[in-house]
This record gives C-alpha cells, structure tokens and sequence, in this order.
C-alpha cells in the first residue's frame, strides 16, 4: 500500500514555513496532495484557482506533490484520493490545541486516515498567511516570507 497524505489549509498564500513542511514530508511519503479550501468563511484574498495556480508554481519542483482545490468534508477528500494519511502543520500551542480538537473529529468520524503533525524549519516558525497578507496590504516587502511570484501577486492584489 502507498503512503498518501494530504495536506490541506487554504494556502492565502502559500509561505515559504508551507513549501518547507511539503518538502521534509516528500521524502517521507510516496505522494502528497495538497488539498486547498474553498473557505469561503476565512473570505480569503486570492480566489481558490488563484490559490491553486500560485500554489503549483511554488510546488513544482516536487514530483510527487500534487495540487487541488476542494469544497467538501476533508475526509471525503482523501478517500476519494486513496490518501491514508492527513498531514498536518504546527507553528505554536494555539496551533496545537486546534489540530488536536480536530484530528480527534477526524479519527472519530474515519478511523482509517491517520493524522500526522510536521513542524516547519524554526526559521519558518512566526510565519502566517494572515501576517503576511496584512504586512503586504501595508505595503510591506514579504518577499523573505513567500516566494517571488506570490509576493509579486500580493503586490499586484493590493495596488488595484
């Protein structure tokens, strides 16, 4: 059986603490998806193809990774994907106390995906989506936080 994990988050936008933790999990599992959220109630910046399109160019180099957008329960997600696996992403303790709430839903609602917790590299560790979203709707430069084509986007979302 293949090891298959899915990684999902709503990746507005995809930082370099996300592209470090895919990274370090490619070489741990034979294929990752990762599955970006509609979310419509986070009321993301980038739309989900944007999201999408902005995620694969940051994750390209990486053969065994994939990229989709979904709107639907997680869990249906990865079993229509055949993944057994939901890999998850921890930064801090709030961070912690969420995953726990909800790889416990998970377990109880389909025992046989397994949730698994990655840490990023520490440098990554005070990165955020939403703090370099803010930082750059001020005009700030975020290009040590997210690759080159995403600050170039950010960039662009908030001159219009």
């Amino acid at each position: 059986m293949k090891n298959i994990a899915v990684y999902a988050g709503t990746f507005d936008p995809i930082t370099f603490g996300h592209v470090d933790l895919i990274e370090r999990a490619s070489t741990v599992f034979d294929r990752i998806i990762v599955a970006i959220a509609a979310s419509t109630v986070k009321k993301p910046l980038f739309d989900l193809e944007e999201r999408v399109q902005l995620t694969m160019a940051a994750l390209s180099r990486f053969p065994n990774v994939a990229v989709s957008g979904f709107n639907s329960l997680l869990l249906d997600f990865a079993r229509q994907h055949g993944a057994n696996v939901i890999l998850r992403g921890l930064r801090t303790v709030t961070d912690f106390d969420y995953e726990f709430q909800l790889a416990s839903m998970n377990r109880h609602l389909n025992p046989s995906i397994e949730s698994i917790f990655l840490m990023p590299a520490e440098k990554y560790m005070s990165i955020s989506s939403s703090l370099v979203r803010e930082i750059a709707s001020l005009g700030g430069d975020v290009s040590a936080f997210v690759p080159e084509h995403v600050a170039n986007a950010l960039k662009m979302k908030f001159e219009k």
